[in-house]
């Protein structure tokens, strides 16, 4: 009986070890490392679309000036085109709307709004923001100019401005013509204004 017992238990054992190396090998196991490769080409993808942005090559002074499309802070349809005016247009990133520096900056322009005007300045910003924050912000500060909500990136993408998760980097260009005449990579917050009034005036 002992004997029968344990070839029994033996052929039970060997029939779960089979399911196992079924389970193992079979299509379960297939689909669970299909989707890793899967989850982890995604992954990857991500990390590369991340590094890509970071490592944006911002336009350069003589580049055309994009005419990239987005919405203003209410919302409506914006053509960097229709902005571009006889004068200078200054189009200004910045990472985040009602944030410490972005808010320096956009109050050194605000200040000199008058000065700016009389120098032909036309005042564009542009944050990833939705235009609820972007209206929010103006209101707030009482912003005297245009603040386009870029959530798509297009704008951003077009002047090549690199991004930290999601986030643009804080960078000024000066259009005159349809070109590109003047950029600043590494824009100032408090100074801002003054940077461009010395840009503009040969400074």
């Amino acid at each position: 009986m002992t004997a029968v017992y344990t070839a029994a238990a033996c052929g039970a054992a060997g029939r779960s070890d089979e399911r196992d190396e079924g389970r193992r090998n079979g299509p379960y196991n297939f689909s669970m490392q299909y989707r890793r490769m899967i989850a982890f080409a995604a992954a990857l993808g991500a990390s590369m679309s991340l590094l890509r942005a970071a490592a944006a090559e911002p336009l350069k002074v003589g580049d055309a000036a994009p005419q990239a499309e987005s919405v203003d802070q209410d919302g409506r349809p914006v053509s960097l085109r229709q902005l571009y005016g006889s004068g200078w247009t200054l189009v200004y990133f910045f990472p985040k709307a009602d944030t410490p520096g972005c808010t320096a900056e956009a109050c050194s322009l605000r200040d000199a709004f008058a000065d700016l005007a009389r120098k032909g300045v036309t005042v564009v910003g542009v944050s990833a923001d939705t235009p609820k924050e972007q209206k929010a912000f103006r209101d707030k500060y009482h912003l005297p100019f245009t603040l386009l909500a870029d959530s798509d990136k297009h704008v951003i993408r077009a002047f090549g401005v690199p991004t930290t998760l999601g986030f643009a980097s804080r960078q000024s260009f000066l259009v005159k013509d349809g070109k590109i005449v003047w950029r600043d990579l590494h824009a100032s917050t408090k100074q801002q204004a003054a940077d461009i009034l010395k840009a503009v005036s040969g400074g």
